[in-house]
């Protein structure tokens, strides 16, 4: 018998039928003797419903009532899910955060989970209960409701997880499992069977869509083995996350591709060569709370350097504006520009630790195709190049079949 939490998201409770369906595959869990807790999001656009609704009523709702109304969306999913579960004869209870007691922050919209009480759960587990929770949300000390920000109910399944130290946490979803790359790009994407956490941390902060990056960090710190499934097919492994000293197999020399559309690079030419040059420009940046992603710094025989960064497609603007206002008098910047006709792409595998020639062999590959390289980031594992918006599929296709990942 094992401890089993099981996320659906909002694709999976999309209505009574879809419910009907979770319902009878966490029968057949209970079936074989497993303890189940089942973490559920919203209806299938219900949270961006109630977001719109707040928005008719005041343009930028206020956070902690906008939480309030939003936490609404995954109450009404527990009861649901629950009545399915009874209906067929099981014991279910459904709890909000709140009276799980998921202890977080109080930063609104966007809360940290800082302790769970286990305790109701595990009796009520103990008890013979299915227990459905509602994910997404919590509570803060003084008994306001938050909720977690994007990827919040993948990271409330996990959270709870770790807090009963569950055998494995399922995340069911639309998809069966972690591909080399988007099917949708490369029709001969394939599963992995297994992947590391390493690689899955790198594919989520590089864009891959599958699992959000913040859950994959709270999997790896608290070591719960993540496997990832469809919640519309019957049978199926889908893919294993799990650590890489628990994997004595050969690795693959790279495990995936990913790649993102949502980035802007900003460039700041002509600047003084001299300490503290980059705090000023990125100070201001940091302070107004926009992300940066990529930097260069390029300098040249007359003393001065040219910075470039990448920031979100939607922060651009905001970026462009504080450099022109606060910065590019102070620092003397010959010119400053900002362009969002670009994509990110990332090859990432733990193979790459015990092989040389990959970074050489992807940009090969991409110059083979015409594809200029504009920037270039690595880590131990990974290698991501921005390059030109309109040459993102192609980039994607070739580097794809160059490192055989079609092959099982």
């Amino acid at each position: 018998m094992a401890l089993i939490v099981q996320k659906y998201g909002g694709t999976s409770v999309a209505n009574p039928e879809r419910i009907r369906s979770l319902a009878r595959r966490v029968a057949r869990y209970k079936a074989m003797g497993h303890q189940i807790v089942v973490v559920v999001s919203a209806m299938s656009g219900e949270t961006n419903r109630l977001i719109a609704l707040a928005k008719e009523l005041m343009p930028e709702p206020d956070p902690r009532e906008l939480d309030m109304i939003i936490s609404t969306g995954e109450q009404v999913t527990i009861g649901l899910t629950a009545l399915a579960l009874i209906e067929l004869g099981i014991k279910a209870k459904s709890y909000t955060g709140a009276q799980v007691k998921i202890l977080t922050d109080n930063a609104f919209t966007k809360a940290r989970i800082s302790n769970i009480d286990q305790h109701n759960l595990k009796a009520d587990l103990d008890a013979g209960y299915v227990c459905v929770v509602a994910g997404f949300q919590g509570v803060d000390e003084n008994g306001n409701i938050t909720t977690l920000g994007r990827g919040g109910s993948d990271t409330t399944g996990v959270a709870l997880a770790a807090a009963l130290n569950a055998d494995e946490c399922q995340i069911y979803t639309d998809v069966d499992g972690v591909y080399t790359t988007d099917p949708r790009m490369v029709p001969e994407a394939r599963r992995l069977k297994s992947i590391t956490f390493e690689e899955m941390l790198e594919l989520a902060s590089q864009g891959s869509k599958v699992l959000q990056i913040r859950s994959v960090e709270f999997a790896g710190k608290y070591k719960v083995k993540l496997r990832v499934l469809s919640s519309f097919e019957e049978e199926g492994d889908g893919t294993l996350i799990t650590f890489e000293e628990e994997d004595n197999m050969e690795q693959p020399v790279i495990s995936g591709i990913a790649f993102n559309r949502d980035e802007a690079k900003i460039t700041v030419l002509g600047v003084p060569d001299k300490p503290g040059i980059a705090y000023q420009i990125l100070g201001p940046i940091a302070e107004a709370n926009v992300d940066v992603d990529m930097i260069i710094q390029n300098t040249g025989a007359d003393g001065t350097t040219d910075f470039t960064f990448t920031v979100h497609k939607n922060e651009m603007n905001k970026a462009l504006s504080i450099l022109r206002d606060k910065v590019q008098g102070h620092i003397g910047a010959r010119e400053i520009s900002g362009d969002d006709k670009i994509a990110k792409v990332s090859i990432v595998g733990v193979g790459m630790r015990s092989h040389v020639g990959i970074a050489s062999q992807m940009f090969r590959t991409l110059a083979e195709e015409g594809i200029n390289i504009q920037m270039i980031s690595t880590s131990e594992i990974k290698i991501a190049v921005v390059v030109d918006e309109k040459y993102l599929e192609l980039a994607v296709r070739v580097l794809h079949k160059a490192f055989e990942l079609e092959e099982a």
